[in-house]
């Protein structure tokens, strides 16, 4: 028990120090970092090469996403958002009908938009899963360990999709370059990612 509180000790202080890092960060670098990461992930071949892409709408703290999204409906793909059921740890991935419909989606407590949980949506897991899901997170490690928020969505949903799926997704986390630490504490419920792409990544 003691190693695994000293885990969550130190996922905690990790957070703080992260969360802060990332307040520093002007608007501008924000931006400039999210417009390269955009280039890269669309001359990326996984993503040219996957059909079913999950993408997460960004909070002000995140790689911002919208170019991407634009993009994959651009290029003809399927484009599926998270919609998270806020008194648990369960999200689905719900499909997303254009671009422009981002903007009239309601709210959540997080200021994300994300379509109410009684709208009927095709989820991804029902119609044949995903190729590629694009990871949200606070830290990330060279070797594809994540720190996420603390909620356990993403790790959870990542199970589902390796029990109902032959061919499991391939995860790729977009992090800024603030976001790259030494060495993220991780547990054993903790999902690696295939690839964390920053501005410095080799792809």
């Amino acid at each position: 028990m003691a190693a695994v509180a000293a885990v969550s000790s130190a996922k905690r202080s990790l957070r703080a120090e992260l969360k802060q890092r990332l307040r520093a960060m002007s608007a501008e670098e924000r931006l400039r970092q999210s417009r390269l990461l955009a280039q890269k992930v669309i001359a990326h071949s996984q993503y040219q090469k996957s059909k079913r892409i999950s993408i997460f709408l960004s909070m002000h703290d995140e790689i911002e996403t919208e170019e991407i999204i634009r993009d994959i409906f651009q290029q003809g793909k399927t484009c599926f958002i998270p919609r998270y059921q806020f008194r648990s740890n369960h999200m689905d991935m719900v499909k997303l009908a254009s671009p422009e419909e981002i903007s009239s989606l309601p709210k959540t407590s997080w200021n994300i938009h994300q379509p109410g949980e009684d709208e009927v949506r095709e989820e991804a897991l029902s119609t044949g899963g995903l190729d590629l899901i694009f990871m949200p997170g606070l830290g990330f490690d060279k070797h594809g360990n994540r720190l996420g928020r603390g909620r356990g969505y993403y790790d959870a949903y990542l199970r589902r999709c390796l029990q109902q799926q032959d061919v499991p997704p391939y995860t790729m986390a977009l992090a800024f370059r603030e976001q790259i630490c030494p060495q993220v504490p991780v547990d054993e419920n903790d999902m690696k990612v295939d690839e964390v792409l920053y501005e410095e990544s080799s792809t």
